[in-house]
């Protein structure tokens, strides 16, 4: 038997979610189980938790939950023996197939990494999807040129999930780093990050007024997209890359080319769900590296599975602040 947050559909369309204890032999195939110990919340956690399933969920009944880290049990693949600690990120886990709400999980081997030394189950889910994917655009940015001490990096939705990490990575790797967020109440929570610059979010939401802009901006990490995402690359330095990782501010970039003609700027996309094995593991390998565990602390908060669901409606609205971790045992 295991629990889980099982979201469930009635003949009605009615979608409802509820801790249950269910059979072993409800969990998918796969070569590996994990006895979960921790998940996360993040964006795509609260589509597959709203009504709608947000267009990401298939079928129900359905375990969400895009991320976890706990132990193996039982594996019939040679990488992985029982004791192992791992972690899962990605390959649509939580979404098409049954994911991190459970106290137990069985996966495909290829989709779990092995955690690296000095993390534990619950510091790799304080980093999670969202500390994933801001350690990949940090090593995009980094790969395209950026040094510390080029200038101020820029990051656009500083207060989520991904913009909390990135600000605290890009402080501990020794930049300058300005934080766009809309939320004056959120200042204090980012300069403890490490932001040295706050960027009230209004002065980035108009449209692009001319092609180029000064050069302000050394590098950017975008969680926004949108309108704000094509003022930045207007903005950037001669050379100068944006990792793009969200589009909180819509899909649509009503940009120009000129940025990318006159000043040589670069648009990294950053895709964490697909991302093949040896890239996570150069990532998960710099954030035990480089990521400083004592502000991860100050971005979680904890959650049990029964708090979820309106959790899941909170982050939909823009309320949820840093990194939601979820203890699936309790």
């Amino acid at each position: 038997m295991f629990k889980a947050l099982l979201v469930e559909k009635d003949a009605a369309g009615q979608v409802t979610a509820g801790v249950r204890t269910l059979e072993e032999d409800r969990l998918p195939p796969g070569e590996v189980t994990v006895a979960v110990e921790y998940s996360t919340l993040n964006y795509k956690d609260g589509l597959c938790l709203s009504p709608s399933g947000g267009g990401l969920v298939r079928s129900y009944p359905h375990v969400p939950g895009i991320d976890f880290a706990g132990v193996v049990e039982a594996s019939d693949d040679a990488r992985y023996k029982p004791g192992d600690r791992v972690v899962l990120t990605g390959w649509r886990v939580g979404e098409v197939h049954w994911g991190g709400y459970a106290t137990r999980a069985r996966v495909r081997a290829d989709w779990l990494v092995p955690l690296p030394a000095g993390l534990t189950t619950r510091a790799a889910m304080a980093v999670g999807t969202a500390g994933l994917t801001a350690m990949l655009a940090v090593i995009a940015l980094e790969d395209h040129g950026l040094v510390p001490g080029a200038g101020p990096v820029l990051v656009t939705g500083a207060a989520g999930g991904v913009g909390s990490v990135a600000v605290a990575l890009l402080a501990a790797l020794g930049h300058e780093v300005a934080a766009v967020t809309g939320r004056p109440e959120s200042e204090g929570y980012l300069r403890e990050l490490g932001a040295t610059r706050i960027v009230p979010r209004a002065d980035l939401a108009e449209t692009v007024k001319r092609p180029l802009e000064s050069e302000t901006w050394a590098g950017c990490v975008d969680a926004v997209g949108g309108a704000m995402l094509a003022r930045v690359l207007g903005q950037l330095k001669y050379g100068a890359s944006a990792a793009a990782v969200g589009l909180a501010g819509g899909a649509a970039l009503p940009a120009t080319v000129v940025p990318f003609l006159l000043r040589g700027v670069n648009l990294l996309g950053i895709d964490s769900v697909m991302k093949p094995y040896d890239g996570r593991l150069r990532a998960w390998d710099r954030i035990a590296r480089d990521l400083p565990l004592a502000k991860l602390e100050a971005m979680v908060v904890p959650a049990g599975l029964a708090d979820l669901p309106a959790l899941g409606a909170a982050i939909l609205q823009g309320q949820v602040q840093g990194r939601v971790v979820v203890d699936v045992n309790v």
